[in-house]
């Protein structure tokens, strides 16, 4: 096979990566790092655990098992000839794998033996092999799993936080499924999701690190079979722009109170913002709740977070985007109406120049200091790719971005009538 090799550069942070668009249907993106004394490859499917309802293009719409994407990436790593991770150890690679809500990825890391693990990779991952068996018996196991998860605080304060602030759209469903959504799943079930979102045009290959291009091309023509090109179609039910609930607590074995705050955002259809809104968040919330701020210094000296569980992030995926402020906290209500007042503020009184250039400088400086890991390069290239986006695109865009850009975004978003709170409270009150 050939395939077209196109050279991507930014001048401005002074690095290149090459993609290419594979005639197995495959898009490849390789960051050569010649220094550099490992190697990291991600391959990823745009198929994650809110992908329940949808339709390829010429057939009906098709509703499977809440959970069948985490399931399905279990499976993948059993064959007739044996488990995967027995192949890794022959290589010495760290392998691994993961479900979120929007993408499953297939990845390892290695010092050596790259293209042998390189191999292993796009060997399992093509080759599906389930039966009634061995699915019954994964049921037991995953079942365990989320039955651990119901009782991880850090996980409950989140997925309370999304049902409370989303009415329908399945973001709001826990990644694994429930142990009776689990109990559904067969498998012409996961032969069917596999042949829907495992086609190549719908996934990528990501390696970061010391590697030959030509060499990885190579194995990609031996390895890669190819697959017909097929629209899907992600199916959701409307989402109203409305909170289910204000505020929601429960109590589980922790030492301090946590909490998640989160600010809903309107998402047209199934869509996704543009990467200069993306930059302009990222800025804005670093300006109000950084390390820098005044809000996170006023916080720390009232005793009401801790430096180090005290975040933010931007939850943003196909069809829904929050705001989430997050930590631990001995009064989480104080603590997030401390946030709310400060959003309030600086929407009242705008935000100065001085805050913009300290928030930019400081997302810019991160962003590149990422690029000195292989790990942050190679899942970075993938989860642009499957939002649409280029790496070095959003270093472009936080470059360029004006205080007025970032002012703009304020007015669309952090809106308090669309916040929820979810606090875990300790089991003993006292």
């Amino acid at each position: 096979m050939s395939a077209a090799i196109r050279e991507i550069r930014n001048d401005r942070v002074r690095e290149h990566y090459y993609e290419i668009d594979h005639p197995s249907g495959l898009r490849i993106l390789l960051y050569p790092k010649e220094h550099n004394s490992s190697t990291y490859a991600v391959f990823g499917t745009h198929y994650g655990s809110i992908d329940t309802t949808f339709r390829v293009e010429g057939e009906e719409p098709c509703t499977v098992p809440e959970g069948i994407a985490h399931y399905l990436e279990h499976k993948l790593f059993e064959s007739e000839d044996g488990d995967a991770f027995e192949r890794y150890a022959k290589t010495g690679a760290s392998a691994n794998a993961y479900t979120s809500f929007d993408r499953t990825c297939y990845l390892f890391s290695c010092t050596d033996r790259f293209y042998e693990s390189l191999e292993i990779l796009l060997d399992f991952v093509q080759k599906p092999y389930f039966t009634e068996e061995t699915v019954r018996k994964e049921q037991g196991i995953i079942g365990q799993e989320i039955r651990m998860y119901d009782d991880d605080p850090q996980w409950r304060v989140m997925f309370n936080l999304l049902d409370s602030l989303y009415h329908t759209h399945p973001v709001k469903i826990d990644i694994a499924g429930t142990v009776e959504s689990i109990a559904k799943i067969t498998p012409d079930y996961l032969y069917q999701c596999y042949r829907t979102f495992y086609n190549l045009h719908n996934m990528v290959l990501c390696v970061a690190g010391r590697f030959d291009v030509q060499k990885v091309l190579d194995l990609c023509d031996r390895l890669l079979i190819p697959s017909k090109p097929q629209r899907i179609e992600r199916i959701f039910k409307p989402e109203p722009p409305e909170i289910v609930r204000s505020r929601v607590e429960e109590k589980l074995s922790v030492a301090m109170p946590m909490f998640q705050l989160g600010f809903k955002e309107s998402v047209t259809g199934a869509g996704r913002i543009t990467t200069e809104k993306d930059a302009a968040t990222d800025v804005l919330l670093e300006a109000l709740a950084g390390d820098a701020s005044p809000l996170f210094r006023r916080l720390l000296d009232a005793g009401l977070i801790n430096e180090s569980s005290f975040g933010y992030e931007y939850f943003e995926g196909d069809g829904y985007a929050s705001v989430i402020f997050s930590g631990d906290s001995r009064d989480p209500d104080r603590t997030a109406e401390a946030i709310r007042r400060e959003i309030a503020s600086m929407r009242e009184n705008g935000l100065s120049q001085e805050s913009f250039e300290r928030a930019k400088k400081a997302i810019y400086g991160r962003t590149v200091a990422s690029l000195n890991s292989v790990e942050n390069i190679a899942n970075g290239l993938a989860a642009m790719a499957f939002s649409g986006r280029g790496l070095f695109e959003y270093f472009d865009c936080v470059a360029n971005l004006t205080r007025e850009d970032v002012v703009r975004r304020l007015e669309e978003q952090l809106l308090p009538q669309y916040s929820a709170l979810s606090v875990i409270l300790p089991l003993d009150e006292s």
